[in-house]
């Protein structure tokens, strides 16, 4: 896989330094480099760019304000952003606009490539799964850091959206599995019939549920709040046993 990116910073030396280092990296192609975010901004716009390597003290537009002008649906692979920056005191404002990284000024190839590797691996997390590798009777297939974990689907207790995101609870597993997708794809693959959404942040098998009140339901020792955009479709599957 290689990362299509562009650079941005005011300072030539810097600029020079960033893209030079792309070029010596197998996975990483110099779409192009600009100093200001303005006619970035412009590029971003009208190519497909996977990586951009963001100063953040610029004249015009800050790397903080490009970064928050930029659109990027949850779970999409682009364009992801890698700050570098001679201050320090911005790290909070990174994690703010979902910086993949964050270089601090001088850095050598050494952090550089660190940095490269952890937008690589994002970008093979992202790869769509094998419709042939998802089975809608028995098994489910999670993408987990470079793997695909099979999951048997009457052993899943509940899910948990977590923005780019989901942890699949399991019986007999202590810790749930972390999955790179969103909660709406993975709730396509399972049978309405015995899973249900009951929260923009949950859905829940129905057969694992242990009890309900009129705004929530439990499984185990876990409650689960109902939203009230769910309430009239779980009524109505509650009618049918009532």
């Amino acid at each position: 896989m290689v990362l299509n990116c562009i650079v941005v910073d005011d300072e030539p030396f810097a600029l020079g330094l960033v893209c030079s280092f792309i070029e010596k990296t197998p996975f990483l192609k110099l779409a192009g480099s600009f100093s200001n975010g303005i006619k970035a901004l412009e590029m971003l716009h009208e190519q497909a760019i996977d990586l951009i390597f963001l100063d953040i003290q610029m004249p015009d537009i800050t790397g903080i304000q490009l970064a928050r002008l930029l659109e990027r649906k949850p779970g999409s692979a682009g364009p992801r952003i890698i700050f570098t920056t001679a201050y320090n005191n911005f790290a909070l404002e990174g994690y703010k606009v979902d910086a993949l990284d964050y270089l601090l000024k001088p850095f050598d190839y050494e952090d550089f490539l660190k940095a490269a590797n952890k937008a690589r691996a994002y970008a093979e997390m992202l790869k769509p799964v094998p419709e042939m590798s998802v089975s809608p009777e028995e098994y489910i297939f999670l993408k987990v850091e470079y793997n695909l974990i099979r999951v048997a689907i009457k052993d899943i207790i509940y899910i948990k959206g977590l923005k780019d995101y989901v942890m699949v609870y399991l019986e007999r597993t202590e810790r749930p599995v972390l999955t790179l997708t969103s909660l709406k794809s993975l709730e396509q693959k399972l049978s309405p019939k015995k899973f249900m959404r009951l929260h923009r942040s949950y859905i829940v098998a129905l057969e694992k549920i242990n009890s309900i009140t009129k705004n929530s339901i439990n499984i185990g020792d876990v409650n689960i709040t109902i939203g009230d955009q769910y309430k009239d479709a779980f009524n109505e599957y509650l009618s049918k046993w009532l």
